[in-house]
């Protein structure tokens, strides 16, 4: 898992920052979009160089909910994860019936590289 490049797209600058900064502390390439539009725009010219997506649920313009939709149906190789601090009962089961990890905020380090290994190996296993 050392080296991947993740993808952390959250509209909170700090928020992403920080997710950033544990990432990497945890040897993780880290590069940041603070939307949904954003993220899909990095994607679209250079999907080979993401290995991973992190989410917020909650940005305005595209939830990370439609986000990962749409990741899973244009970059099906790239596994998605989604972090939120306060998800409603209908989110929770859209993301629950969607087989996508999700981390509650606030998360410590360990469980969040443990999400990331979760959905590499959903992945691979597709």
């Amino acid at each position: 898992m050392e080296g991947m490049t993740v993808l952390v797209v959250d509209d909170e600058t700090s928020t992403r920052q920080t997710i950033a900064r544990m990432l990497e502390a945890g040897g993780f390439r880290v590069e940041q979009a603070s939307s949904g539009a954003d993220a899909l725009k990095r994607l679209a010219s250079d999907s080979a160089s993401i290995d991973f997506v992190l989410t917020d649920v909650t940005m305005p313009g595209m939830t990370g909910i439609d986000l990962s939709y749409q990741i899973r149906d244009q970059y099906p190789r790239i596994p998605v994860a989604i972090v939120s601090g306060d998800v409603s009962e209908l989110e929770r089961s859209v993301i629950a019936r969607s087989d996508v990890p999700f981390i509650k905020k606030p998360f410590h380090a360990e469980s969040l590289y443990s999400a990331v290994r979760e959905a590499v190996r959903r992945v691979a296993e597709e």
